[in-house]
């Protein structure tokens, strides 16, 4: 399912107009994008929660020349699925 399948099925099962799912879709992943961005986390119960997850600085390889290389620290969004959907998808 991509986000234009998303937006079908919130029409379909809400009675919205495309239009108007579209929208609500679009709030819904501004809103959660917002509150990683300020480092809170976004927990629906029943759903999952997302959080942000920091990376440390570390030493890698390049795989072309072998050669050491430094990678940045990070921050990396994190998705931990709740009890709801793991039911639901077992």
């Amino acid at each position: 399912m991509n986000k234009n399948d998303l937006i079908g099925a919130v029409a379909e099962t809400s009675g919205l107009t495309r239009n108007d799912a579209t929208k609500a879709v679009e709030g819904v992943f501004d809103a959660i994008t917002g509150a990683l961005k300020k480092g809170d986390e976004v927990r629906l119960v029943g759903f999952g929660t997302f959080s942000v997850a920091k990376r440390k600085a570390s030493t890698g390889r390049n795989p072309r020349t072998g050669e050491p290389m430094e990678i940045a620290a990070s921050s990396q969004p994190k998705f931990k699925a709740g009890k709801g959907l793991k039911d639901a998808v077992n």
